[in-house]
């Protein structure tokens, strides 16, 4: 029944199919492809398709981004008798512990009738066919200067240490002895940290020199605890960390931004009593809707004075119907005070369509005299003297704000901060009050 024909049409099957055909099998089966990888990996730890030289795996902690390493280096030792293959770590000791001796490292996931023989002190792995494997801590980058390689797994590179620049000193001294066979080829698995090694690792994809794979932990929450994914979702998955260890995103503090990461999760607060005084919704309408966003989002002054940042809820590609109706639904949904859009691209326009979705919207309109980052200035002094809590974890309006460098400037995602400037139109409104001097219509 185990046929190779069998185990192609089986590794194409659901999750669910998978399953119910392998409880019908008999324990000698179950054994047989217990160690068949092909058949349990997802689609994001299977190897890029096509020709690649290296391969950056930077997903959520328990993505299985050890199992993906270690099922690639096993493969490449079976396949190929001549393989020479690196095993770089932060030090010697998770090089053995993590990636040799770990629950999901080489030897756990070899069958028992093809394992390497390992040789700890030699910090050296041979497998049957002649294929070895060597143990390397990126802390000695000169351990790495003069040995030759035609395969390297490199693992949790977000952790290399940093100091002197040893990591990237590791990774170039690696990437020169990657010389031996035809195709040389390098994975590095990692928890994203905006280290520099990390930072141009990722950098290089947009030139095709390296390919990135990316995942969150919840991608394998079918081998997780469930107590562990529920409780780990309640704690951090709202907060910046969680973002990162979680969600796998690379969170970057660019230079001279108005805004830090830790700045804001330090602004963050979801916790009630602090009784809401006014609510105002901050509008930027886009310039088209041709995939420009409209910045909408919900602030409120509490009775303590600390201002709130309560919702984000800007919409991409809208049409003016489409992005009035949503001002509209935000302000009768919070129960807003006051609606207040930037009126530079059409004071009357941007009224007329506010009007048009609700005509009850109590509307402000401000005409922006100040660049964006001008006008950003004074409301970062207002997170930066604590007058200013966020209700919640807002992803793309965070790192907007993180992109909005001081002098002017905008380094975030897309092509322009309106979310961001969204915020500081609800923010001035509410904290401000005439110190920002704009020109205003009542409407």
């Amino acid at each position: 029944m185990l046929g190779d024909g069998f185990l192609d049409w089986l590794r194409k099957q659901d999750d669910r199919t998978k399953t119910g055909l392998i409880a019908q099998l008999e324990e000698r089966e179950r054994a047989l492809i217990r160690h068949d990888w092909p058949l349990w990996r997802r689609e994001a730890q299977s190897p890029p398709r096509g020709a690649w030289n290296c391969w950056v795996i930077c997903a959520g902690r328990g993505f299985g981004k050890t199992r993906t390493g270690a099922e690639w280096v096993r493969e490449s030792a079976i396949l190929d008798p001549d393989a020479r293959i690196a095993l770089v770590a932060a030090s010697l000791g998770e090089a053995r512990s993590v990636m040799v001796e770990g629950e999901s490292g080489v030897l756990a996931i070899c069958p028992p009738n093809y394992r390497p023989f390992y040789e700890p002190s030699l910090k050296r792995l041979t497998w049957p066919n002649g294929a070895m494997a060597f143990l390397y801590s990126a802390a000695e980058p000169e351990s790495l200067r003069g040995p030759q390689h035609s395969h390297a797994w490199c693992d949790e590179i977000g952790k290399w240490p940093g100091a002197s620049g040893k990591a990237e000193a590791a990774w170039d001294n690696l990437a020169m002895g990657l010389r031996l066979g035809l195709h040389p080829k390098v994975v590095a698995t990692t928890t994203p940290r905006a280290t520099a090694l990390v930072r141009r690792l990722v950098g290089e994809e947009t030139r095709g020199l390296a390919h990135i794979s990316r995942g969150t932990t919840y991608e394998n929450a079918a081998n997780l605890p469930p107590r562990f994914v529920a409780a780990i979702r309640e704690r951090y998955g709202h907060t910046a960390l969680g973002r990162q260890e979680l969600d796998g995103v690379l969170l970057e503090d660019v230079e001279g931004a108005l805004w830090t990461r830790v700045l804001l999760e330090a602004c963050r607060d979801d916790r009630a009593g602090d009784p809401l005084q006014r609510v105002v919704v901050g509008v930027d309408p886009p310039a088209s809707d041709r995939g420009d966003e409209c910045g909408i989002v919900v602030c409120a002054l509490g009775a303590s004075g600390i201002a709130q940042v309560l919702a984000d809820c800007s919409v991409a590609k809208a049409s003016p119907e489409r992005w009035a109706r949503a001002v509209a639904e935000a302000a009768n949904g919070w129960n807003a005070d006051r609606v207040v859009a930037e009126a530079n691209q059409g004071g009357q326009m941007v009224a007329s369509v506010l009007r048009a979705a609700d005509l009850a919207l109590p509307l402000k309109l401000v005409h922006a005299s100040r660049g964006k980052v001008a006008r950003a200035e004074p409301v970062a002094a207002l997170y930066e003297a604590g007058r200013v809590r966020h209700k919640g974890l807002f992803a793309q309006l965070e790192d907007q704000l993180c992109g909005l460098i001081v002098g002017g400037g905008y380094e975030g995602p897309g092509r322009s901060p309106d979310r961001a400037d969204a915020l500081v139109w609800a923010l001035s409104e509410l904290m401000l009050g005439r110190r920002q001097e704009p020109r205003v219509w009542q409407i």
